[in-house]
């Protein structure tokens, strides 16, 4: 499958509230080497800075990041704002707060009135005055988030942050969020064969209600978080053959047309990785193929 022509707007947009994106946007996590729970093994920067401008020359408008993405020697923010300051006009960064680290990487979980420091370090690193879109990260689905999500919407109407969303949440959690304030998009972890038990019924319900949905680890498999399997069950690998392509654009492809309304945001280090997801934007799949996808998960 060829990448010349297809960009990230081949996939379509989306909007987080009046903020327009298209459909393949980037994850930021792996550029410094970050292990999901861990510090990782630490990335060069300049492929890193790299990967992001090229990441924008491709159409890439929508950029997925955390402050406590870092390695023990740099963090995403920072690599983001290197590359990318002065921000394109339509890039729209998204962020996520809840969970934190010590500067050791231990993990620690903030409560309401640390959530303005979380913001703020996320505001530092990425050198801006106010973020676009902050999600909540729950904790686990059906732990209370009515405190936090309402500290927040005090963040949004003092100015520092423009929309909000939540992540890893269940129906309980989300209809919480939405009663203090708007919710534009939902994070959870979604994929061929990951996730579909827990947020199938979610992912229409956001469709219904105008609501992104942002499936992360769409390339990892059951019980992996940070990269693709190397167990491909046939009908993945199948699939990619018949295309010309990879196993991780059909997973995107797979993503992408689960509705207009869901988005992709694959990350990688590797610049030769990202022009390959960027032109997953232009594979379709049959409805054959994608009922062959869904057995999977079945």
């Amino acid at each position: 499958m060829g990448s010349e022509t297809v960009t990230a707007a081949d996939a379509g947009t989306w909007k987080f509230g009046d903020l327009a994106v298209n459909r393949l946007g980037f994850g930021a996590m792996r550029l410094t080497g970050t292990a999901a729970f861990g510090l990782g093994v630490p990335r060069e920067r300049e492929p890193s800075i790299t990967v992001l401008r090229r990441a924008v020359e491709l159409g890439v408008n929508h950029i997925d990041t955390a402050s406590f993405y870092f390695s023990s020697l740099r963090s995403a923010n920072e690599l983001i704002n290197r590359a990318l300051d002065p921000y394109p006009d339509d890039l729209v960064i998204v962020t996520k707060v809840g969970p934190g680290r010590d500067p050791s990487g231990v993990w620690q979980w903030a409560t309401p009135d640390q959530l303005r420091g979380q913001v703020e370090e996320n505001l530092r690193q990425l050198g801006r005055d106010h973020l676009d879109v902050v999600n909540l990260r729950a904790k686990r689905p059906g732990t209370p988030i009515a405190e936090l999500f309402g500290a927040l919407a005090e963040l949004r109407d003092a100015g520092l942050v423009r929309h909000l969303g939540v992540s890893n949440v269940d129906h309980e959690q989300l209809a919480a969020a939405r009663a203090i304030a708007p919710v534009v998009c939902v994070q959870n972890q979604y994929g061929v064969d990951a996730g579909r038990a827990e947020s199938d019924d979610l992912l229409r319900f956001c469709g219904e209600q105008g609501i992104a949905f942002v499936p992360f680890y769409a390339l990892a498999g059951e019980g992996r978080e940070t990269g693709p399997r190397g167990d491909e069950a046939d009908p993945v690998r199948d699939i990619a053959r018949a295309h010309g392509a990879s196993v991780a654009q059909v997973r995107i492809a797979w993503t992408l047309q689960q509705g207009p309304h869901v988005l992709a945001i694959p990350g990688t280090g590797n610049p030769d990785h990202l022009a390959e997801n960027v032109a997953a934007a232009g594979l379709r799949l049959s409805p054959d193929e994608m009922a062959r996808l869904d057995a999977v998960a079945a």
